[in-house]
């Protein structure tokens, strides 16, 4: 099934760089906008004629538009009235304003990442097996307790386009590897079970759902729950918070990798995949700090670009490349750090 926005939104907004800011922020996180314009230069008649789940609305000049009150007065359709002005694209302050906007238009419009789960079923349909990459001769000969403990821990982060993109990922990653992962997937809790096995049914890498007081072992993909906020122990099992993520999305890519940092330091990493909004940049410079490396997807070979340009453009992402050039970067920077 094929992922695309499903929620339309009309954006009336009386500065061009704010309709500029809001359809960028808006397309980004996967809603379709119909419409984008200055209340002043329109009349009732074409707002009345626009087909659209929702009016967002932020006036800095015209709180007094005539349009606006019969727009107001007669229209059905859910009227939001925005969150004022938007900081700078490089401030600190504007993931927060993006994420209260888009926390808003998920609980009066709807979620976007519900088109995530429904293609799933194209992927376990999927009876192609990709050839996988060579396992070199320096981790080949190295004795690896597979099953054991991880030293070292990446996150595999991805929205909107996600699951295809990790797929491919893992189906190029070699078996035998001196790593574990954590994956956090933006989906609808109903299809978290069908999840593993979709990513995983072709790959070596044993895919399962995260389970309190086990450890990221090596081989292992460990998806991050939908529901409770994930953590880890002193002793770096995995531990099940009683408190919900933080939204928008959820599992929070944010939240994960402060998580993960804090607890692993130079010892992780994370490579985010196809996704929409700005999930994963709040974080990055606090896991950089801690000596984490962060990789992104390229633009082109993604759905969704979002997630992952968010971090290039803030030169967050030392690495950028398609699925299985990721997988080959990886294995050859494993191989390296075992060769010495």
């Amino acid at each position: 099934m094929t992922e695309k926005a499903t929620f339309r939104v009309a954006i009336l907004a009386d500065t061009s760089l704010q309709r500029y800011v809001l359809q960028q922020v808006l397309s980004g996180n996967g809603y379709e906008v119909v419409f984008n314009s200055d209340p002043t230069r329109l009349d009732a008649d074409a707002l009345r004629a626009c087909e659209t789940d929702l009016w967002l609305v932020d006036l800095a000049e015209s709180e007094d538009s005539s349009v606006l009150e019969d727009l107001l007065e007669h229209t059905s359709t859910p009227v939001l009235f925005g969150e004022g002005q938007a900081p700078e694209f490089s401030s600190d302050l504007f993931p927060r304003w993006e994420r209260r906007l888009i926390t808003k238009l998920k609980h009066l419009v709807g979620d976007t990442t519900e088109a995530v789960g429904p293609s799933l079923q194209a992927l376990l349909a999927d009876t192609e097996r990709p050839e996988r990459l060579s396992l070199p001769a320096s981790l080949a000969s190295t004795p690896l307790q597979m099953g054991g403990a991880a030293k070292e821990v990446w996150l595999l982060a991805a929205s909107l386009g996600g699951p295809d993109a990790v797929k491919a990922f893992l189906d190029a990653l070699p078996g035998g590897l001196p790593i574990g992962f954590l994956y956090a997937q933006h989906i609808d809790a109903n299809f978290e079970a069908t999840l593993p096995m979709a990513v995983g049914r072709h790959s070596q890498w044993h895919v399962h759902i995260a389970q309190p007081g086990l450890e990221v072992r090596c081989g292992e993909v460990v998806v991050v729950p939908t529901q409770n906020e994930l953590s880890f122990r002193h002793d770096s099992k995995l531990d099940i918070l009683g408190r919900k993520w933080p939204e928008p999305y959820t599992p929070s890519v944010d939240q994960m990798m402060l998580n993960l940092a804090q607890h692993f330091g130079s010892r992780c990493g994370m490579i985010t995949f196809s996704g929409m909004g700005n999930d994963g940049s709040s974080s990055a410079a606090y896991m950089r700090r801690r000596g984490a490396e962060i990789w992104t997807q390229s633009a082109d070979s993604c759905s969704c670009a979002s997630m992952p340009e968010t971090l290039r453009e803030a030169g967050f992402s030392s690495f950028t490349s398609d699925p299985r050039g990721l997988a080959e970067a990886l294995v050859n920077r494993l191989a390296k750090q075992h060769a010495h």
